[in-house]
């Protein structure tokens, strides 16, 4: 038996307990996780450091070692996650759905933990924390498979969190590491339906494609975000800049990013200069269509690629539209549904674009960036899914249950009347 399966069995042991437990046992253990992070801060930064330099040397992008580098500030977040999960509502304990049929047989709709969550992730830490305390709430273990860039800064919080868990008596296979060395892990999961409920790959396009070619056990797929930001003829400058601004600058290497900016031509006219030379303040380069071109001497110009790619970083897609039933063939053509926004006064246009747009979120005069479980109202999130099944958008402790009918009877056969 290979490491990775006995790691599976652990885990689906683990969860039977995890779904009896009472929300006051499983806050008690994220309370403890919590105190253990920040606790271990100076082993787990310096592991971090093992991870950040080997990044370096290996030739990580920027984009990448912001995601993979830690600090004070951010395992603080980290622990405040945590510690807010403490507040939420636990989803398997709300009250059940309950009715009573003619013939007295008594059916309840119960929300139940999915079981087993193998995450699969690329170079981000703090989903290590974020997703082993939104399964742990929910009554869910979680089999962490990370990349091998962050190993060492998994190593040192997932043991962080273990220790939490031993201190409040609950499985500390609840929470495993998968060894991210072995490449066959991520197949392997795949292949374990029956011992793994669900996997949930969170990274770039090859990733999440590899998983979902390779599995057998159900995914949610949570996407790309070639996202958006639309600002129609009638919309407010500052407001628009504004946005527009956040919604590319704010953080440029997560999902919820704009990627391209789309600019009414009679706007742009009158505004498309100002807007060029904010986004060129903050550090971005800019590809633009002819239109736009003529407007600056420093854009680019852009090609067919531009338009469909998802760029995590200060670069930018900016070009003319004509009218707003372009812009949204526009967001259909090159859009991952993921999070688009609309910038205008004229709010039957607003709704035509967030009536026709397919997205997980469609925004009007706001940025793509609130796109994010805490925003939301969520706590943290442990993915942001683009399919339709069986949820969709950030992906809070609702999502990671499912539901079971428990029936009550006196006597009831399908066949014949109640004795």
């Amino acid at each position: 038996m290979t490491e990775c399966k006995q790691q599976a069995l652990d885990a689906k042991t683990a969860s039977q307990s995890l779904g009896l437990c009472k929300t006051t046992e499983k806050n008690e253990a994220l309370q403890a996780m919590a105190r253990e992070v920040l606790n271990r801060e100076q082993d787990i930064l310096a592991a971090n450091d093992k991870d950040v330099a080997a990044g370096k040397q290996n030739g990580l992008s920027d984009y990448l070692l912001d995601r993979l580098r830690l600090s004070p500030e951010r395992l603080q977040s980290m622990s405040n996650g945590l510690h807010a999960l403490v507040d939420l509502p636990d989803p398997v304990a709300v009250e059940p759905e309950t009715w009573t049929r003619q013939d007295g047989l008594v059916i309840e709709n119960r929300r139940v933990p999915l079981g087993v969550i193998a995450m699969i992730y690329e170079a981000r830490p703090n989903v290590t924390v974020d997703a082993a305390g939104l399964c742990l709430k929910a009554g869910n273990a979680v089999l962490l498979r990370g990349s091998s860039s962050a190993v060492h800064s998994n190593m040192a919080l997932v043991d962080a969190m273990k220790a939490g868990l031993k201190a409040c008596g609950l499985p500390e296979t609840s929470v495993q590491l998968i060894n991210p060395e072995n490449r066959d892990t991520v197949r392997e999961l795949g292949q374990m339906r029956g011992l793994v409920d669900v996997i949930i790959p969170r990274g770039g396009a090859g990733l999440i494609q590899t998983v979902l070619e390779q599995s057998s056990v159900p995914v949610i797929e949570t996407g790309v975000g070639n996202c958006h930001v639309y600002i129609e003829a009638s919309a407010k400058k500052d407001m628009a800049i504004s946005i527009a601004v956040d919604a590319k600058t704010d953080r440029p290497s997560v999902c919820n990013a704009a990627e391209t900016i789309l600019v009414d031509e009679q706007w742009a006219n009158a505004n498309g200069r100002a807007l060029i030379e904010a986004l060129l303040a903050k550090g971005v380069t800019i590809r633009g269509d002819e239109n736009i071109r003529r407007l600056h001497d420093d854009v680019k110009p852009a090609d067919d690629e531009d338009w469909a790619t998802e760029y995590l970083a200060p670069i930018v897609a900016l070009g003319t539209v004509p009218d707003t039933d372009a812009a949204i063939a526009h967001v259909q053509q090159f859009g991952t549904t993921h999070s688009e926004a609309i910038v205008t006064e004229n709010v039957e246009k607003a709704r035509a674009f967030q009536n026709q747009i397919d997205a997980s979120g469609v925004y009007h005069n706001a940025s793509t960036r609130f796109t994010d479980g805490a925003e939301f109202g969520f706590g943290a999130e442990i993915g942001i899914s683009t399919q339709k099944l069986h949820a969709r958008g950030p992906l809070g402790l609702g999502a990671l249950t499912t539901n079971k009918y428990v029936v009550s009877g006196d006597g009831h056969v399908k066949g014949g009347t109640v004795q």
